[in-house]
């Protein structure tokens, strides 16, 4: 029998309290024409936020607020305001977002259902009572107003004084001002309103949402309350009807802008700043097409097909504002033409266009491994690149044309934000730690160290000739000619990576490892970081790739490293890696002996329109792509150990997954070990996030032992 080592409870704690040691660390909002970097912080072991400046040229730092000052009593978050975090992965509260006056004076933060304005320049503080609900507020660019959704539709009320008004009038079945579901969720965009940049107009978004499913997200363990109800459309399902609206800020009737919303039902991107014409980003169904418009002068700019699906580039909003939108189209200044990003090359390159989207100079050759446009700083642009896909950098690349200049040092995983000249580049280290620096100035930390520095080694194997990134954790006691067991802990769906040369990420991985294992990551087709062919082999099958690349990593490491016990193997994920792992478990019984799926995706039909059929396509189009990939298509196969672990409130995996694999099982006289827990897709509460990883751990030794 196997004798396990003492498992490291302290550290298991401090990850659970101090949210995976991320609570403390500083988070960038916003950058004013002055100079100053805006950003909120929580304390080491607290969820609640309070907002900071830092002086970018003397690297001052001082508290423009604090959570306990603003919030009377318990803070109160909307259903809506939960939902919104849902989407962006927000889990603190408090100071989350703030927008800003276009001269940097004036400071919005929206917090427990009122307006705090901060006035930089006076020191005060005033508190605007919007006298009802308020979603999403907006501060215009003169600072005069705050525009928000109420009940469907677009309000405006004074900084000054006077009561809110209304502007809109939505009929039954629509909303206006806020971004769909899936718009949040696939398409990282999260506004659905806009302030022109002279302040005197609105666009906003209109959704027609009666063809859209409504799905209930009940509280099995509050039976009194009513199930909060979400449009959501799943897969081959109607979408919501999206066009945008523009009103007077000062009131009348909206004028409507439309386009083939037949061909371009997706709204991606919406841009309006400075001299530059609005501009919008819309996409096909299957996401095939893109076409970059300018609706208010019924132009086309440019438009892009690919025969599996296009991806957007950047976010399409920053803040409460949504006044920072990342990646392209991304206007210069004075108006004469935009930088764009587009994969029509095999990866993603950088160019130039005209103001009439004709191309004007390709700035970026492929070798440069670009991931992300940032901005714009004088004569060239900042963007984020990397030949090495477990790394970034940020880069400065000439608009004149010309090498482009790295300015980061070549280890770890760089960010950036670029607004008003600055650069804020966040750094998740190769030796590990996080920073996050502006003129060489630091963003000060109050975040909690891990006790531990992690063993992991990052190779390179070769699959079926490809090369892969792999991340092999062994025990800090590890004990030369001995066989551990192994645990594989995937992700290894589309837009994420996990094996990063960036050491924290592998706390964890050090944890289990400790435990007494050697735990593996790999990065297989279908992730981003490779190129469009390595990305879009996953096209109408979300399964055979990442699998078959996931064994095969497996099984080259292990016969690099006879350590690893290959007849001792468990495997575990959340979200797309609970999805993988389950599949693993079902269809490769040969090589992994148990398997953890946390939050599992076990039928696509089940999942939303967006993500889904970008890579699965429409059901009708793809009926056996469907059925070969979803795990109640093998849950008969099962005959290895498998824990399922799902938040019963899930609004994106809905627990419905989890209930058909029961079903499922329970007919073919199967059964899988399954564990509910209170709250979402995310687990924030540090007694969940702890009794989790006991949970998970317990049955590793359970199955793995000898």
């Amino acid at each position: 029998m196997t004798t396990w080592p003492a498992l490291d409870t302290q550290l298991l704690a401090d990850s659970a309290a101090t949210y995976g040691f991320r609570l403390g660390l500083p988070t960038p909002l916003a950058v004013t024409p002055d100079g100053a970097v805006l950003f909120r912080r929580t304390g080491p072991r607290d969820f609640a936020a309070d907002l900071y400046e830092l002086d970018a040229k003397t690297g001052v730092v001082k508290t423009l607020a604090t959570a306990a000052e603003l919030v009377t009593g318990d803070e109160h978050v909307s259903e809506e305001e939960k939902a919104r975090r849902e989407r962006s992965r927000t889990a603190t509260r408090g100071v989350v977002d703030i927008a800003v006056s276009a001269d940097g004076t004036l400071v919005l933060v929206p917090i427990n259902g009122v307006f705090v304005i901060l006035d930089r320049r006076a020191g005060t503080k005033k508190t605007i009572d919007p006298q009802g609900a308020a979603y999403d507020p907006h501060l215009s660019p003169d600072g005069a107003q705050i525009a928000f959704v109420r009940d469907g539709d677009v309000w405006v009320i004074p900084t000054t004084s006077g009561a809110a008004k209304k502007l809109t009038k939505h009929p039954a079945g629509f909303e206006y001002g806020t971004a769909e579901f899936v718009a949040q969720e696939e398409l990282d965009r999260r506004v659905g309103l806009w302030w022109s940049p002279d302040s005197k107009q609105l666009l906003f978004q209109r959704s027609d949402l009666r063809p859209v499913q409504t799905v209930y997200v009940a509280d099995a363990r509050e039976p009194t309350k009513p199930p909060v109800p979400f449009k959501y459309p799943r897969a081959g399902t109607p979408n919501a009807i999206v066009d945008l609206g523009l009103v007077s800020a000062a009131g009348g009737e909206p004028q409507w802008l439309a386009w083939d919303l037949g061909k371009y039902p997706y709204l991606g991107r919406v841009s309006w700043t400075g001299k530059a014409p609005l501009t919008i980003v819309v996409l096909s169904r299957e996401q095939t097409d893109l076409a970059v418009l300018t609706p208010l002068a019924s132009k086309t700019l440019l438009e892009e097909h690919d025969d599996a699906w296009i991806n957007l580039a950047g976010a399409g909003d920053r803040g409460v504002g949504g006044s920072h939108v990342l990646g392209a189209p991304l206007w210069l200044a004075d108006g004469s033409g935009f930088l764009w990003m587009t994969e029509a090359r095999g990866v993603w390159t950088l160019e130039l266009r005209k103001p009439d989207g004709a191309l004007a100079t390709v700035l970026t050759a492929p070798d440069l491994g670009l991931s992300e446009l940032l901005g714009v700083q004088g004569d060239v642009a900042i963007v984020e690149a990397s030949a090495n896909p477990t790394r970034q950098d940020l880069w400065t690349v000439p608009l004149a044309g010309g090498a482009p200049s790295r300015l980061t040092d070549g280890e770890g995983y760089a960010t950036g934000t670029v607004d008003h000249g600055l650069i804020i580049i966040t750094t998740a280290n190769h030796a590990g730690g996080r920073s996050v620096t502006v003129n060489g100035h630091e963003l000060p930390s109050v975040a909690e160290r891990p006790t531990l520095r992690p063993t992991t080694k990052l190779e390179i194997v070769e699959v079926a000739g490809r090369e892969h990134h792999v991340a092999i954790t062994r025990p800090r006691t590890f004990e030369p000619g001995r066989k551990y067991p192994v645990l594989l802990k995937v992700y290894g769906g589309p837009h994420l990576q996990t094996v990063l040369d960036a050491l924290d990420t592998y706390v964890m991985d050090q944890w289990y490892a400790d435990a007494g294992f050697i735990v593996m990551r790999s990065d297989n087709r279908g992730t981003p970081g490779r190129g469009r062919a390595w990305e879009r082999a996953v096209s109408g099958d979300l399964l055979t790739a990442p699998l078959a690349d996931q064994v095969g990593a497996l099984q080259a490491v292990g016969a690099r490293y006879p350590e690893l016990d290959l007849q001792r193997v468990g495997v575990f994920g959340w979200s797309f890696g609970g999805y993988l792992s389950a599949l693993a478990v079902m269809l490769r019984p040969d090589v992994f002996a148990c398997g953890v799926a946390g939050a599992p995706v076990t039928d696509w039909s089940l999942y939303d329109s967006a993500y889904t059929e970008r890579y699965m396509k429409l059901p009708e189009h793809n009926p056996q792509g469907y059925a070969a990939t979803s795990a109640l298509t093998h849950a008969a196969k099962l005959r290895r150990p498998l824990l399922v672990i799902h938040g019963i409130t899930d609004d994106n995996v809905h627990l419905a997954n989890t209930l058909g694999l029961i079903d499922e099982l329970y007919l073919a006289g199967k059964t899988a070990k399954v564990v509910l827990l209170s709250g979402t897709h995310m687990v924030t509460d540090p007694k969940v996030a702890l009794a989790r990883e006991q949970v998970q751990i317990d049955f590793f030794r359970e199955h793995l032992g000898q």
